[in-house]
């Protein structure tokens, strides 16, 4: 892959609505499609879905089903909910993942845990997930069937693997790497798998492991950002990973190299409760005088480049070149 590929060449909402083109109109109706999903008679549940939905952020898996659906040009209807599925799950891990981390904020907008309460947070992640299931259940394709609940049961392996993690500073890459494949790549391969099976099932294996490797790519990408990025970009506070003293590749990275005096100060983090500004400051630049950062940055490059090698067997249209161009996204959402 050529570093052209590699670097975005317009800014973050340019680039997306570009790959999103050759899907546009279909993408549009799966936001109806959510909608009709989560409808209840129940007005808590209408209040928190209403709010979810504004949450829905970029569209980004589902694009990646409707693609993988389109790749010979033969997209079936019913991945309109497919993609409505991929999206739902999504939402349910970040409301899920908000609650356990005790979130405000998500994309600027407040969480369901702090607009309403962990409870119902808690429910309404089981209420997606349910919902989501059973639209699955009426496509009426055993396989896509176990491809998704496949990831709905990786997904929630990898939070608990997190969670079960004792002592934070002795995560290793071989750990990471099962990590990230079970909490984001699991659902971005899942989404390319089974929209493949809606249109383009001669190719249902490189567009999964098109899928896995844009997934990996993503999360190292995003723990990069943790690093180097504001709020304005990420939609996060800057550094939200050390300050809830979870380890990601650029530490992991980092740790061989640091000096003593390095150790001792990323040690004081994680063994505070609530590190201030100055200590996580600190922190980053430790990693990144280590080259934990541009460690990282090359093991995100190596993923995406087997992202791309994964799609030389689709035909040369024009979804193909929106998924190579997703490549591009992913590695760089600095804009």
């Amino acid at each position: 892959m050529s570093g052209a590929v590699l670097r975005a060449r317009t800014p973050a909402t340019d680039a997306l609505r570009d790959i999103q083109a050759p899907v546009a109109a279909r993408l549009e109706e799966v936001v109806g499609a959510m909608q009709r999903i989560v409808t209840d008679d129940l007005p808590i549940i209408r209040e928190v879905s209403s709010h979810l939905l504004r949450m829905r952020g970029k569209m980004f898996r589902p694009t990646l089903a409707l693609l993988a659906s389109a790749a010979t040009g033969r997209a079936e209807p019913r991945s309109i909910s497919l993609a409505a599925v991929v999206e739902l799950m999504h939402l349910a891990t970040l409301v899920h993942d908000d609650s356990v981390d005790h979130s405000v904020l998500r994309r600027g907008l407040p969480t369901v845990n702090s607009l309403f309460s962990h409870q119902i947070s808690v429910i309404m992640g089981d209420f997606l997930y349910s919902r989501a299931l059973t639209a699955l259940v009426r496509l009426g394709d055993l396989e896509i069937l176990e491809i998704v609940t496949n990831v709905a049961n990786e997904l929630t392996i990898g939070e608990m693997r997190q969670l079960a993690a004792v002592d934070a500073l002795s995560f290793g890459e071989a750990e990471y790497c099962e990590l990230i494949r079970a909490k984001t790549a699991s659902l971005i391969s899942g989404a390319c798998e089974s929209g493949a099976l809606c249109g383009a099932p001669e190719f249902r294996a490189p567009l999964r492991e098109y899928g896995d490797r844009l997934g990996m790519a993503f999360q190292v990408a995003d723990d990069i950002l943790d690093y180097t990025a504001d709020q304005s970009v990420t939609g996060k506070p800057g550094g939200l990973d050390l300050r809830e003293h979870k380890v990601t590749l650029p530490l992991i990275a980092a740790l061989p190299h640091v000096s003593r005096d390095g150790r001792r100060r990323i040690d004081e983090l994680f063994a505070t409760e609530d590190p201030g500004d100055d200590l996580l400051a600190d922190v980053i630049g430790i990693v990144a005088e280590a080259g934990g950062i541009e460690y990282a940055r090359q093991r995100g490059e190596q993923f995406a480049h087997d992202a791309e090698r994964a799609l030389r067997v689709l035909p040369e249209t024009p979804v193909r070149s929106a998924l190579t161009d997703a490549i591009a996204y992913v590695m760089d959402r600095r804009f």
